[in-house]
């Protein structure tokens, strides 16, 4: 059993909601559940009786219809609330808010602060969604997003949902292809577009872009350019016209919600993309909806008129999982730029002054807090501050423990991880049961969570394999976009395991019910034929102050496969034969010798991924000789560059 870092008090537990919806379940119900692994038991169990249970204590509005699951057993296949009927835009502005309070707070750096209260949201929707009802954008349609964290984002996904179209979302650092790549097989009739953005304090100009890209999209019939600061005035984009013209024809009235089908699009989503074109990945609005609201709910703890924020671009799912905060009647704090502009706490002073109840971040933010020896709780109380989640990659023993020490002591601690597939978290936390050191606490409710053997066999406590979803769940895709028959999206979850979802995730389970996660599935290493997961050798080297970040790959060699560690170092360091073998024994004595590379080569760049993430498969194919698929998926292709050819890998 792992080192507990961190038990909920009594009182936190029985004022937690999770605890409440036991109850009412028990009450509703006549069961008699004494914490929340039995709850869970029972909502996989019993999953018609636990998702109309999710529907009625959220109070969802909308009509459930008569049947709660159609072919439970199976993936594909199942429906949830096949009859239901529901509008996402109504019940994220319900009316259970006071007007005047505030909706969305916004930070650009510190370039851009703003605010926009419940009534003014609700205004500014009522007169979007007029325009657009009058240009044509009913249900069926697809309104994309060419924005950054904007509260202007939220307001165009809202007025599209609250007419049943379905929304998708890009962050304007994609480049010309990468656009076209995802907009361009979705046929959008509407493009919302941002003249330019802030990132480390420098302009970023997207008109140029925008010129380029709009031409080759031929189902666009309208662009509304929105500047970044309202006090900016964008030059003009032809065929466009501006935010404030847009709006400013209609005068705001009650919104007319269109209500649809449970099962029908809500968000278009995109894979990240390095292996090909990315996947047009459909979530639909019932599904998207109840997800979101038991995570917020039940495993983050979200309160009416909480302040939440994730670090988010709207090109990651966790934007999306921000959005529905708004279902819980709570704050949004949007922040668009880098967080480490003007300086390094720049996060850390929008959390103080706003009140985060809940801060939710990546893996590799707390470990460049954490390798820069920063401390916030020395500055900052943080005194609302209840739940801090992390994901995007696998959070180290190390950075949990950094949480603890060096942000707040007394604090929920929920390492998350799921992904775009399912617009939510498989694994994620409760508020109801210890934090241990590197461990996910558990899998969400409704979630029949396993791990299997290569063989397709349970995986005992401790033993690696891959993460399996046995049973289905309400934020299944409901397909993806251009696949009538759904023989691309059986491939993608389905085809390893018969009527099983295969996540794609290399995992163990734990004594304490819990999940520790070594890294995706196809970057798995497999020298000599034994599986490592990349997460164990990061977790060593990234203790490491001379190492700033690394990416581990294998290389095909000899008829074998050998392990290859890329560092990028410290300023001051070198990479001569004395942190050459520091690497290798932190690896050998925290991991085995197995986990030790072959070779350790310095490199000054590591590609990743446009939601930061660090592309290891990228690297694998470049080094392999193979073509990467869609260097457009990356935020840095050009430092590929650094692993054609290298001498050091020809013995």
């Amino acid at each position: 059993m792992t080192k507990i870092l961190w038990t909920p008090s009594s009182e936190k537990i029985a004022a937690s909601a999770m605890t409440h919806f036991r109850l009412d379940v028990n009450a509703r119900h006549g069961t008699d559940f004494k914490n929340s692994d039995e709850l869970h038991a029972w909502s996989i169990d019993k999953r018609d009786e636990f998702w109309n249970a999710v529907w009625d204590y959220t109070g969802v509005i909308g009509d459930k219809g008569k049947v709660s699951v159609e072919n439970p057993d199976a993936m594909p296949g199942c429906k949830f609330f096949p009859q239901g009927k529901l509008n996402y835009a109504e019940n994220l502005l319900n009316d259970t808010v006071e007007r005047n309070d505030i909706a969305l707070h916004f930070w650009g750096e510190d370039k851009v602060k703003r605010h926009m209260t419940f009534d003014t949201l609700k205004a500014d929707t009522s007169r979007l969604q007029q325009f657009l009802a009058a240009h044509g954008v009913k249900k069926g349609e697809r309104v994309a997003a060419f924005m950054p964290n904007l509260p202007e984002t939220v307001v165009g996904m809202l007025a599209a949902t609250s007419l049943g179209a379905a929304w998708s979302s890009a962050s304007p650092d994609f480049g010309t292809q990468g656009i076209l790549d995802r907009f361009g097989q979705i046929e959008p009739r509407i493009l919302i577009a941002v003249d330019g953005y802030f990132y480390n304090g420098k302009w970023v100009d997207c008109l140029a872009k925008l010129r380029e890209v709009i031409p080759q999209i031929p189902s666009l019939e309208k662009i509304i350019l929105v500047p970044y600061s309202p006090d900016h005035k964008p030059e003009a984009l032809d065929g466009s016209i501006a935010w404030a013209d847009a709006l400013g024809g209609f005068n705001p009235k009650q919104i007319e919600y269109t209500r649809v089908n449970f099962n029908d699009p809500l968000f278009i989503m995109f894979s990240s993309g390095t292996t090909g074109k990315p996947k047009c990945i459909v979530h639909g609005v019932g599904g998207t909806l109840l997800q979101h609201l038991k995570e917020h709910r039940f495993h983050c703890d979200v309160r009416a008129k909480d302040n939440i924020f994730y670090f988010t671009t709207c090109g990651w799912m966790m934007w999306n999982w921000l959005m529905s905060g708004l279902a819980c009647g709570a704050t949004l704090c949007l922040f668009d730029g880098s967080p480490f502009a003007p300086t390094g706490t720049i996060l850390f002073d929008y959390a103080e002054s706003i009140g985060f109840s809940l801060f939710g971040t990546s893996a590799k933010y707390i470990d460049s807090l954490h390798k820069q020896n920063y401390s916030p709780v020395k500055d900052y109380p943080l005194a609302n501050l209840r739940t801090v989640t992390s994901t995007g990659s696998v959070l180290s023993p190390e950075g949990f423990e950094y949480v603890y020490d060096h942000i707040k002591k007394d604090v929920h601690l929920a390492s998350i991880s799921g992904g775009t597939d399912i617009i939510a978290s498989f694994m994620i936390g409760d508020p109801t049961k210890p934090v241990h050191r590197g461990e996910l606490q558990g899998a969400g409710l409704g979630f029949a969570l396993d791990v299997f053997t290569a063989e397709g066999k349970s995986a005992a406590v401790g033993e690696k394999g891959e993460l399996v979803c046995l049973k289905p769940f309400a934020s299944m895709p409901v397909g993806f976009w251009n696949d009538e028959d759904g023989a691309k999206y059986k491939k993608a979850y389905f085809e390893r395991f018969e009527n099983i979802w295969h996540h794609g995730d290399f995992v163990e389970k734990t004594p304490s019910k819990g999940f520790i996660v070594f890294g995706r599935s196809d970057a798995t290493l497999n020298p000599g034929g034994v599986r490592i997961g990349t997460a164990e050798i990061y977790r060593q080297v990234e203790q490491l102050p001379e190492i700033t970040e690394s990416v581990v790959v294998g290389q095909k060699f000899q008829d074998d496969e050998r392990v290859l560690l890329f560092v990028t170092l410290s300023k001051g360091a070198q990479l001569d034969e004395a942190l050459m073998a520091k690497i290798k024994k932190k690896i050998r004595d925290g991991a085995s010798p197995r986990h030790v590379p072959a070779k350790i080569i310095a490199v000054t760049d590591i590609p990743r991924t446009k939601n930061n993430k660090i592309s290891e498969i990228a690297v694998r194919d470049t080094i392999n000789g193979l073509q990467v698929a869609n260097t457009e998926a990356l935020a840095n292709p050009e430092a590929l560059q650094l692993y054609r050819n290298l001498q050091e890998l020809q013995n």
